[in-house]
């Protein structure tokens, strides 16, 4: 059997000191788990409770150089997150259970199409055009450490050509790395490959072309590009 076209090669992420690479099956993406951005965003960070999203796999770029400006946008935003790569899946996985299912973590930017994310939120329609446009999820080489969870006390910051828009510790979270993966496997069956954006700290701000960005996260790769 052959097919119509030929299919696109998977994605897949660098692994730090691994000649092998990580194949990228999906992308998920928690909603507000910085109780500040949560506030920031005008929600009440003491009774949302986890939600999610998705990014196709067209949106991941792996340690970009430069990523393009989208279109349909006036206001592109950026939102530093940890990345959790999972070698293993699962359904209605309990806390103690969800971290068997983790193979390392990476530095992450969530872009958002902010203008028409308002628009969706305003008229309650989806997000998928605010956040699951290509070139949205530029994502470092993973850093292995299977079946354990991040440092808390790690920092997570985003600079725009050298000034500080983000900064706060990963134990800022309001849901745990395991509660994350917990309640995640209860709305879909994981799968190993499955990449999950874990939210991002306040501060997230405004993009324009020939910006810099540098995201990091203490103990992990770093990303390091400009908005072409």
């Amino acid at each position: 059997m052959t097919y119509l076209f030929k299919p696109e090669d998977p994605k897949a992420l660098p692994i730090a000191g691994e000649d092998t690479l990580f194949p990228v099956h999906r992308i998920f993406c928690v909603g507000r788990n910085y109780a500040k951005h949560a506030e920031e965003m005008g929600s009440d960070p003491d009774r949302e409770p986890p939600f999610f999203f998705m990014k196709p796999d067209s949106a991941l770029m792996i340690n970009p150089q430069t990523v393009p400006f989208p279109s349909a946008t006036q206001k592109l935003h950026h939102e530093v997150e940890l990345v959790v790569a999972l070698h293993k899946g699962g359904e209605n996985l309990k806390k103690k259970e969800a971290l068997s299912c983790v193979y390392g973590y990476g530095t992450g930017v969530d872009l958002t199409r902010r203008d028409l994310q308002e628009v969706a939120k305003d008229k309650r329609h989806p997000w998928a055009s605010a956040k699951a446009f290509d070139c949205s999820a530029p994502v470092s080489t993973l850093t292995p450490l299977p079946g354990q969870e991040w440092d808390g006390n790690s920092t997570i910051r985003l600079s725009v050509n050298d000034e500080r828009r983000q900064k706060a510790e990963i134990s800022h979270m309001t849901w745990s790395i395991r509660e994350v993966i917990s309640h995640l496997s209860r709305l879909f069956a994981l799968m190993p490959g499955d990449l999950i954006f874990t939210g991002t700290p306040a501060g997230v701000g405004p993009l324009d072309i020939g910006d810099r960005v540098q995201a990091e996260i203490d103990g992990l790769h770093p990303l390091d590009f400009k908005i072409g």
